[in-house]
């Protein structure tokens, strides 16, 4: 695995933990997070002019922001 992915993991892990009371933790809203994340960190990397391809990607993966 590389860097950047072991980056958006402990992330995700953080954000989750930080944002959810404990008893609703689990390992799905960790999966969750963690491919929002991996969806956003990707469209962040597309050529700004890719505008439109971004929003259609994030809007397949029911990703909303």
């Amino acid at each position: 695995m590389n860097e950047r992915i072991k980056e958006i993991a402990k992330q995700a892990h953080e954000d989750v933990i930080k944002n959810t009371p404990s008893f609703l933790v689990t390992r799905e809203l960790y999966e969750q997070k963690f491919a929002e994340l991996i969806i956003d960190d990707a469209c962040r990397a597309l050529n700004p002019m890719l505008r439109e391809g971004v929003d259609l990607i994030k809007k397949h993966f029911g990703v909303e922001k």
